[in-house]
C-alpha cells in the first residue's frame, strides 16, 4: 500500500509561549505519549549498549523539558551531556555534567556541538527535507552515532492516536496527528539524511505503538 506524501505544517505547541497553560499541558501530554512508545526506555539502551561512544560525549537536539537529557547525564555521569533545544533551561538544579545549549540548531554557532553519540528524539519531523539534508551533510557527521525516534507515517498511528484522544488536551490531540503526517516511512530518514551505508552501520525498525527508530554507527 502506498504511503501518503510527506507534509509538514507547524504545530500548535511551537507556536505558543513556553509557559502557556495548554503548552504545559501538551508537554504533560508527550511525557506520556513518549512512555508509553517506550522511547526514552530505547534511546537509554542503545546509550548503553553504545557506551564507548556515549562517554565521548552525548548530545540531544530539541530537549523539550530536558528529562531525557537529564536521564543520559545520570546515566554516562563521566561524560559531558549537552542539551540543545528554543526554550529556556528547565527550573531546577541540572546534572552537574549536563549543560544546557538554548540556541537555533540551524544558526551559525562559534562552537557546533559534536562528539560521540547524537540523540534526536521526535524531533526531525518538525522540518523540511533541505534542512534535514542540511543537518546530515554538515550536523550528523561530527558524531560517531545518532539514536532517532520519530512518527511512523501510517494510517495505523492516526487510529492509535484517536484511541487517546480523551486522555489528551486539544494542543496534543492536534499536534499528534500533525506529527505523524510529517513522520517518515522505511528508509526514508537514511536517504534525506544522506546516510551512506558504506559508511554507517544502519539499524531500522518500527513499534507497534507507531514509533519509527533509526540507529546509525560510523564504520
Amino acid at each position: 500500500m502506498a504511503h501518503p506524501p510527506r507534509v509538514v505544517v507547524p504545530e500548535i505547541l511551537d507556536e505558543l509561549p513556553h509557559d502557556h497553560p495548554d503548552a504545559i499541558a501538551s508537554r504533560r501530554d508527550l511525557r506520556r505519549v513518549n512512555a508509553v512508545m517506550g522511547n526514552p526506555r530505547w534511546v537509554m539502551r542503545q546509550a548503553r549498549k553504545h557506551a564507548a561512544v556515549a562517554r565521548r560525549g552525548i548530545t540531544e537536539i530539541g530537549a523539550g523539558d530536558g528529562r531525557l537529557a537529564a536521564r543520559l547525564a545520570a546515566g554516562f555521569s563521566e561524560a559531558s551531556v549537552t542539551a540543545i533545544d528554543l526554550a529556556p533551561a528547565p527550573q531546577g538544579p541540572l546534572p552537574a555534567n549536563l549543560h544546557w545549549r538554548r540556541a537555533d540548531l540551524f544558526a551559525e554557532a562559534p562552537d557546533p556541538p559534536s562528539g560521540g553519540l547524537l540523540v534526536a528524539c521526535l524531533i526531525l519531523h518538525h522540518f523540511e527535507t533541505p534542512r534535514l539534508t542540511w543537518l546530515g551533510r554538515e550536523f550528523i557527521p561530527r558524531f560517531g552515532a545518532i539514536a532517532i525516534v520519530e512518527p511512523d507515517r501510517r494510517r495505523l498511528a492516526h487510529h492509535l492516536g484517536r484511541l487517546a484522544w480523551p486522555l489528551i488536551n486539544r494542543v496534543t490531540r492536534h499536534d499528534m496527528h500533525v506529527s505523524i503526517d510529517a513522520g517518515f516511512t522505511k528508509g526514508e530518514l537514511p536517504q534525506i539524511l544522506g546516510l551512506d551505508p558504506q559508511e554507517w552501520h544502519l539499524e531500522e525498525s518500527c513499534t507497534l505503538t507507531g514509533a519509527r527508530r533509526l540507529f546509525c554507527r560510523k564504520k
